[in-house]
């Protein structure tokens, strides 16, 4: 399992992990979860559930991945496999995004 901590605007809102059988999950930390003043970090994944299961990388952090040729380069830099799409988020969301969500991974 592999897992990355998401934060808007600098402050820890969930946690993104990539379970074994390569299933993806999201969930508010409870701290985010129950603050009203807090938004939900998408329109597609609100706040009116907790947790959020999916088959695939959830659409709203396949957006931050690069595309093309800077997806290749990227890849080929950092030696990330170009079908590892979490690998390609852990690599570059950290700093390199528009908006105010960021993904930092989780050593374990």
């Amino acid at each position: 399992m592999r897992a990355a901590e998401v934060l808007y605007k600098n402050e820890v809102s969930g946690i993104l992990s990539q379970l074994d059988d390569g299933s993806f999950v999201f969930r508010y930390t409870k701290e985010w979860f129950e603050a009203d003043n807090r938004p939900s970090i998408s329109l597609t994944l609100p706040k009116n559930r907790q947790e959020y299961h999916s088959e695939y990388l959830f659409p709203f952090f396949y957006s931050m991945l690069p595309e093309g040729t800077n997806k290749q380069i990227i890849c080929f830099e950092m030696r990330v496999d170009t079908n590892d799409v979490f690998g390609l988020l852990l690599t570059t969301a950290e700093y390199d995004t528009i908006g105010a969500v960021t993904i930092r991974k989780i050593n374990k």
